[in-house]
């Protein structure tokens, strides 16, 4: 079983940037592909990115297309989110989660019913 904690919300005008963190407990982050998800107030949480647990297939939600970046170091257990050119409407309690597998197909990565493990979240707003 995997741990997770994220960090990095906070306060930031729209235009400006933030880098979540997710810190993985235990000796086996290499094993789990890794999403992230956001929930605004009165929204259903919704899918912002995915990476594999080798890297190499990633994919976003298209409203963040461009502007996000996912990424991972095993050797550090880590997951990041490099968030940029932010948006009102990106202000939501930030999670990352996690799933034992090599990595989710386009069609599964976005179904947060597909990652048993969650993180507690952080919160990002965005002020216009």
């Amino acid at each position: 079983q995997v741990q997770l904690v994220e960090s990095g919300g906070g306060l930031v005008l729209s235009g400006g940037s933030l880098r979540l963190s997710c810190a993985a407990s235990g000796r086996t982050f290499s094993s789990y592909a890794m999403g992230w998800f956001r929930q605004a107030p009165g929204k259903e949480r919704e899918f912002v990115a995915h990476i594999s647990r080798s890297g190499v297939r990633i994919y976003y939600a298209d409203s963040v297309k461009g502007r996000f970046t996912i990424s991972r170091d095993n050797a550090k257990n880590m997951v990041y989110l490099q968030m940029n050119s932010l948006k009102p409407e990106d202000a939501a309690v930030y999670y990352c989660a996690a799933r034992i597998a090599s990595g989710l197909q386009p069609s599964s990565a976005p179904n947060q019913y597909n990652y048993p493990y969650w993180g507690q979240g952080t919160q990002v707003t965005v002020s216009s």
